[in-house]
């Protein structure tokens, strides 16, 4: 069974989260939400591990119901 890896192998996430946050500038809500899905698909894509996938929409969900 494949478990999701949620160890850090960021570099440089200040540097990641800065360039997302850039990719981001200037769009409407709703083009910040097609981005959003764009880049969610193509990293799953990226993984493709079905199992791994389906953990990790569980704990994003768990997430999300926390706020």
């Amino acid at each position: 069974m494949a478990r999701l890896d949620t160890s850090s192998h960021f570099e440089a996430p200040d540097e990641f989260y800065a360039g997302l946050i850039a990719a981001q500038d200037g769009l409407s809500d709703e083009a910040c939400l097609a981005f959003c899905a764009r880049l969610i698909l193509l990293l799953a894509n990226h993984v493709g591990d079905r199992e791994v996938l389906d953990e990790a929409l569980a704990i994003a969900r768990a997430g999300a119901d926390q706020n």
